[in-house]
């Protein structure tokens, strides 16, 4: 569920007109309800009552600082991917024994960074990284606790692009290379494994990939185990759906939670959990205005002051998002299909087909629904358009947590060669 509904014909986030909001701080904005991440953290933790979790959300979701730091009161830890992420979420108060680092291209001078501070776990994905950061521990006279990154070759998530356990895909290492990785860090000096780790997609509504996919992976630590390798923990990444569509009906954290405990309870292990969109996602949405509208000879197009440089999963993953008007309509009011675009110079600019819609005016106001997930973090300011601002609300107060850059902000970081002085 979300906190964002109609009262007396206007669209609110918790108890704040959202008219109000684009007033004040311009479109297009994001808009983040902390009632919404405080109920989707608690319902996942309540859910895994009883089990040794660590649930560590996943930053690339949305890693605004007030985010991160409402999330880190409910006790989440943080799930990383580069230095900066992992500086975001020490800056936001998650504790560096709560955190943990993923992704196949750890520099490292992110690893000295991760090491310095202590970090709970390594996620490895490669042969090549783990030499590397066996060199970077050593040499610090540190330890990096580790888990390999296994790939089951299990399809799963709502789009290719987002789908990471096929064996084609770059994450994890084969299977049949595991056994092997796992023995070398036996030989390897600054280097120790304490789990295992998968994570197989996104946007993942069936429950039966992931038991597939978990099921493999712990009986991998049991072959481990017997093995003689001390492994206490297995990290089974993230990628439960939300519903994107109003039909939509994914698997609920609870049957998530159930499915995971009857797989490892007889372990006796720490279940490391990276939830990131399950979170994040319907807790935010996306204001923009209407500028025009433009008829052709097929459709009629809206164009919104909202771009794919804004909110980019449309182009993307041909992602759907509910499109609502921050004045509800009446019972009277015609709904009309429009083609919704943005002003970017690119006809993959596109954020709705044929959606019907009240026959929005110019400067009528509609919300994206479902923005909270892989919407600001994947922000760019092509074209020359400033970052997209950020709100989070929290009852009847909000505040500005990402303020747009000013034409001068954006380009200061440029220099002009003496030579074209």
């Amino acid at each position: 569920m979300h906190h964002f509904s109609y009262h007396q014909g206007r669209l609110y986030c918790e108890q704040v007109d959202l008219s109000r909001v684009a007033d004040d701080v311009g479109t297009p904005v994001y808009v983040y309800s902390t009632a919404t991440l405080r109920r989707h953290a608690r319902v996942i933790a309540e859910a895994f009552t009883g089990v040794d979790c660590l649930i560590a959300y996943s930053v690339k979701a949305n890693g605004n600082l007030a985010v991160l730091r409402t999330l880190a009161r409910e006790g989440c830890g943080a799930d990383v991917v580069s230095g900066g992420e992992l500086l975001r979420a020490l800056r936001a108060g998650i504790p560096a024994s709560r955190i943990v680092f993923s992704g196949v291209g750890k520099s490292r001078m992110e690893m000295k960074l991760a090491l310095d501070q202590g970090i709970h776990q390594f996620n490895v994905e490669s042969a090549a990284e783990l030499v590397v950061l066996s060199d970077v521990a050593a040499t610090l006279g540190k330890v990096a606790p580790v888990a390999i990154r296994v790939n089951p070759d299990v399809a799963a998530g709502g789009h290719p692009n987002i789908s990471t356990g096929k064996a084609g895909d770059k994450f994890g290492v084969a299977w049949a290379e595991a056994p092997g990785l796992y023995q070398q860090i036996q030989a390897l000096p600054g280097v120790e494994a304490v789990g295992v780790d998968v994570h197989i997609g996104s946007q993942i509504g069936d429950l039966a990939p992931m038991r597939l996919a978990f099921e493999k992976t712990v009986g991998l630590v049991r072959q481990l185990r017997a093995e003689g390798h001390t492994l206490t923990r297995v990290d089974l990444g993230g990628g439960l759906a939300i519903p994107y569509h109003a039909e939509d009906s994914p698997a609920p954290p609870k049957a998530y939670a159930d499915m995971i405990r009857d797989i490892t309870e007889a372990l006796g292990i720490q279940v490391i959990l990276e939830p990131g969109r399950v979170i994040a996602g319907n807790a935010g949405i996306l204001i923009t205005e209407v500028l025009y509208q433009k008829p052709a000879p097929d459709r009629t197009f809206l164009i919104v002051d909202a771009g794919m440089n804004d909110l980019i999963r449309p182009a993307l993953y041909q992602a759907h998002h509910d499109i609502l008007p921050l004045r509800e309509a009446g019972a009277d009011v015609g709904w009309t299909p429009f083609d919704v675009v943005g002003p970017i110079c690119e006809s993959t600019d596109k954020f709705a087909s044929q959606r019907l819609l009240p026959n929005p005016e110019p400067g009528d106001r509609l919300a994206f629904m479902s923005s909270g997930a892989y919407g600001a973090v994947l922000a760019s300011q092509y074209n020359a358009r400033p970052l997209v601002a950020e709100v989070l609300v929290d009852g009847d107060r909000f505040a500005v947590v990402r303020r747009r850059p000013s034409f001068e902000e954006m380009i200061a970081l440029e220099h002009m060669p003496d030579w074209l002085s």
